[in-house]
């Protein structure tokens, strides 16, 4: 999807570097400094513009929530969002959510969400979908033992990819939805800017999965 330019999200980005970062690594281990609380730390990997990660913050203020997001026109959204309503368990991460290792320390994280993510649809792009092992297995080192990952799509391609991948890594599937809308009410699921706009068009698929225990 092409991003209209914003020429203010640079300015704005550098005057708030209490809510955003440009250098996650920077942060590796001591992202509980950020909140007003410690409390359990929850990520979004492709945050958009945060219609989701904002709702979960204000739902859950027992949990402090990082938004990562590479396009700097679409997390200025958030961050601008944030200026006007400050969520003390909410900061930004702009910065490729590819490289959650460089951002986390081992079992630093304890759910991650993968919400409408690219489903790079052409058999030769499949090691960049990130449900692919790799990507998997990065995701299963920042999270604590038995951590949980929560996927959503509309990509029926990306879906049955993703279950497939899933269940070769050794992820127990706790919940799947062939068609989340049909059986969830609005209280029950956040949606996305994307997944408000697109679900008449066709089902929305979901996934929540656990991975398993490190061998000792």
């Amino acid at each position: 999807m092409r991003v209209r330019n914003k020429p203010w999200a640079p300015k704005l980005i550098a005057a708030h570097p209490e809510l955003i970062t440009e250098d996650p690594t920077q942060l590796k281990g001591q992202w509980q400094s950020r909140f007003e609380k410690t409390q359990p730390l929850q990520i979004e990997v492709g945050s958009g513009k945060g219609q989701f990660i904002i709702e979960m913050a204000k739902r859950h203020p027992e949990i402090n929530y990082v938004a990562i997001e590479i396009q700097t026109s679409v997390i200025a959204v958030i961050l601008k969002k944030l200026v006007a309503e400050p969520l003390p368990n909410l900061q930004l991460a702009h910065a490729d959510g590819q490289a959650v290792t460089a951002f986390f320390e081992p079992h630093e994280v304890d759910r991650l969400y993968l919400n409408f993510s690219d489903p790079w649809p052409k058999s030769r792009h499949e090691k960049r979908r990130l449900t692919y092992k790799t990507f998997l297995q990065a995701y299963q080192e920042v999270l604590k033992p038995n951590g949980q990952i929560e996927f959503k799509t509309d990509n029926r391609g990306l879906f049955e990819f993703s279950l497939t991948s899933m269940n070769n890594y050794g992820l127990h599937f706790e919940q799947v939805w062939l068609d989340l809308h049909a059986v969830v009410t609005p209280e029950e699921n956040v949606e996305t800017e994307y997944e408000q706009k697109f679900s008449a068009k066709g089902p929305i698929y979901k996934i929540i999965a656990t991975f398993p225990a490190a061998e000792k």
